[in-house]
């Protein structure tokens, strides 16, 4: 059996490869891919038809609905995604498998399970049922969508984090992720540009060139040399002062307003 990965984050990526050599060992592992260029192109090669596909929806480049449709594929997926559950409903209504972001090994192996059986009966037709899916998601996919959680190396294990415990990420060589507990993970984002498209911009703000704050982990804010801002953290930490420029100024009192 040929099973293809398709992830766009690195962290998450090897996490799922480890969790698929365990649970299907006899099986090939494909990619994994982290683009809708990179699907077509992989369909379009001389590659050998997976089996299955488990796929993350959201990806650098766009949706893997997108790549599915070009290339016209009628293969069982496993969808992933880190978004609220109402905007997956669909698939399971459709006998679509997904899974939500941490992926859990035990919901994961069901859903192995549930291809195997599928594998073993009279075969449906996928590509109706990624149609059915696609059209009753095709409203939600097109409202810009967000990272709810994020990934990073803490004490030799990957920690997965959601918005709301994020403090701040902070770029010195590496980009830091700080929690509102104290944690400080690293990260596998390359730059804070990359990084600030990904975020909810109601809930994070470019400060500088070196940090993107959180709303939730905002005290208030005092004048500083001269038409600057220093950032008060509610959970302070005593080597950062965050200082957002005077060119930003008014756009910082403004978000956190909420205009």
């Amino acid at each position: 059996m040929t099973i293809l990965l398709i992830e766009d984050e690195p962290l998450i990526a090897r996490q799922l490869q480890k969790m698929v050599r365990q649970l299907e060992p006899e099986a090939t592992i494909q990619g994994p891919l982290g683009s809708v260029q990179g699907i077509c192109t992989y369909f379009t090669a001389s590659q050998p038809t997976p089996d299955l596909v488990i796929a993350d929806i959201q990806l650098s480049d766009g949706v893997s609905f997108d790549a599915f449709r070009q290339v016209g594929m009628n293969i069982p997926v496993i969808f992933t995604t880190a978004y609220d559950e109402y905007a997956i409903r669909a698939f399971k209504l459709n006998s679509i498998d997904y899974l939500l972001k941490p992926i859990d090994p035990n919901e994961l192996k069901a859903a192995l399970e549930k291809f195997h059986r599928w594998s073993a009966s009279p075969v449906p037709d996928f590509s109706e049922l990624l149609r059915q899916a696609m059209a009753q998601l095709t409203e939600t996919s097109n409202v810009p969508h967000y990272k709810r959680r994020f990934s990073g190396h803490y004490l030799r294990q990957i920690v997965s984090v959601p918005q709301e415990e994020v403090a701040y990420f902070l770029r010195n060589e590496l980009i830091y992720l700080h929690t509102t507990a104290g944690k400080k993970l690293v990260t596998d984002y390359k730059t804070l540009d990359e990084l600030a498209e990904l975020v909810d911009p109601a809930r994070f703000f470019r400060a500088n060139r070196q940090c993107v704050v959180a709303l939730d982990a905002i005290a208030g804010y005092r004048p500083h040399d001269g038409q600057k801002l220093q950032v008060l953290l509610k959970t302070p930490n005593d080597k950062l002062e965050l200082i957002v420029s005077k060119e930003k100024a008014g756009a910082f009192r403004d978000w956190l307003e909420g205009y």
